[in-house]
């Protein structure tokens, strides 16, 4: 299973730490593994490179790979990253779209995603049990 977060997520743990948590990317993969059902590996990845991310989609196509995406910034403009997030959900898989927080809770540009509307589901705002919840969705999804 891939786990792709966007820019600036490599800075979780430090990063305004009251509004993402104090935890970081290390702390969040040990979660997923424990959480995750037998079988089931967790690729967790981060960049801040929009093309890289969107490569990381192709391949989840290309491998029938179910994907949790926290888009980060890339939520709220990215239609090449929509594209590719579309492909996934086009193509049969499984895309759940992530947030360690609400982004309805904050600044007005936050509560818009171009993501959501290809995603298979989307679950905010609670914190890295986001992820937890995306992975079990997408554990029933696929049974």
């Amino acid at each position: 299973m891939l786990v792709l977060n966007g820019p600036n997520l490599g800075r979780l743990g430090s990063r305004e730490p009251d509004v993402y948590g104090s935890q970081d990317m290390a702390a969040l993969k040990a979660l997923l593994e424990a959480e995750a059902p037998a079988g089931i590996t967790i690729d967790l990845r981060q960049t801040n490179d929009e093309s890289e991310l969107i490569s990381w989609l192709y391949e989840a196509v290309d491998t029938a790979s179910p994907v949790i995406l926290n888009p980060a910034a890339f939520t709220h403009y990215s239609y090449a990253l929509r594209d590719a997030a579309a492909l996934v959900t086009k193509g049969g898989g499984i895309l759940v779209e992530v947030h360690i927080s609400n982004p309805h809770a904050r600044e007005e540009f936050r509560h818009t995603s171009v993501i959501s509307g290809v995603a298979t589901g989307v679950i905010a705002g609670f914190g890295f049990d986001s992820y937890v919840l995306a992975l079990s969705s997408i554990g029933r999804l696929a049974s």
